[in-house]
């Protein structure tokens, strides 16, 4: 499990906690506290920054700390009332660029909070390794799509996670299937682009549970991904993305053994991945 953002380490202590078998749990690599403009989107969370100095220093401090991945809030977010629209850019290129080659000190990846195209932009150009959401929006309230920018995307190798909450289909029946299908499409385009993706929720925000990650995966289904590449975004591509693909992401001799067994094929039908009856972790059995 990659989390991308928190405030004073919790995150971090819970992964060690887990790491020494104190608890049962997954795997987890830790952000942190997340970068962020003052007053900007998660603020609360502690990383308000500003200037080159105090960039480099938070990301500096959350490496020494322990971090596993750098995560900077590049667009403005729905959760955060009272700061920057969610399209609006909070870090230019520069800024962005900065962060980057920090984290490359430190060995870590960076990934990045864009909803629109200018936050977008920036990522891309500064050389970022994910962009989480990536939803393309515009000030005016529409979408500003550039097939130039998705190329970028492409030839670069960043991978983008849309974060789709586990709870879509209860926001379509909110907005209404037309504006859903409007709201999902700069997606679908993603997808019929063939954009590297990799799975993941926005599991923590409001009514996106922890434990409703099958519903995500039957979003991409419903883009039109086949099964075979879901389970993919998942697995193998999840693991280059986050940069354990040495280790972990396929059944293979040498790596971590990390294990699902399920009743049925998810090949055909999503659905089995509900059905666990078994997990391995790093070779440590759980039995459902």
């Amino acid at each position: 499990m990659r989390d991308l953002g928190d405030r004073d380490g919790l995150v971090r202590r819970l992964r060690d906690t887990i790491a020494r078998g104190a608890v049962p749990g997954p795997r987890i690599l830790s952000a942190m506290t997340p970068l962020t403009s003052p007053g900007g989107h998660c603020w609360f969370f502690g990383g308000e920054v500003e200037g080159e100095r105090a960039l480099r220093d938070l990301v500096r401090r959350n490496a020494d700390a322990g971090a596993d991945v750098i995560k900077v809030m590049a667009t403005g977010g729905g959760m955060t009332k009272g700061g920057p629209a969610v399209w609006q850019a909070q870090f230019g290129t520069d800024e962005l660029r900065i962060i980057v080659k920090e984290a490359g000190r430190a060995g870590l990846p960076v990934a990045v909070h864009a909803h629109g195209t200018e936050g977008i932009e920036a990522a891309v150009t500064a050389g970022v390794n994910t962009i989480e959401h990536c939803t393309w929006m515009a000030a005016d309230g529409g979408f500003d799509l550039r097939e130039d920018l998705a190329e970028s995307i492409k030839a670069r190798g960043i991978q983008v996670c849309t974060a789709t909450s586990p709870n879509w289909r209860g926001f379509a029946e909110r907005v209404g299937q037309e504006r859903a299908h409007e709201l999902f499409a700069s997606m679908r385009w993603m997808a019929e682009l063939g954009l590297p993706m990799i799975a993941g929720t926005d599991a923590g925000v409001t009514r996106a549970v922890f434990n409703g990650f099958v519903n995500s995966l039957e979003f991409y289904a419903y883009l039109g991904i086949p099964h075979a590449k879901i389970i993919d975004m998942a697995t193998t591509d999840a693991a280059r993305a986050l940069g354990i693909a040495s280790e972990t992401g396929r059944i293979k001799e040498g790596y971590r053994a990390d294990i699902l067994v399920v009743d049925g094929d998810p090949l055909k039908e999503l659905n089995a991945l509900r059905n666990v009856r078994y997990v391995m972790a790093a070779g440590r059995p759980f039995p459902a």
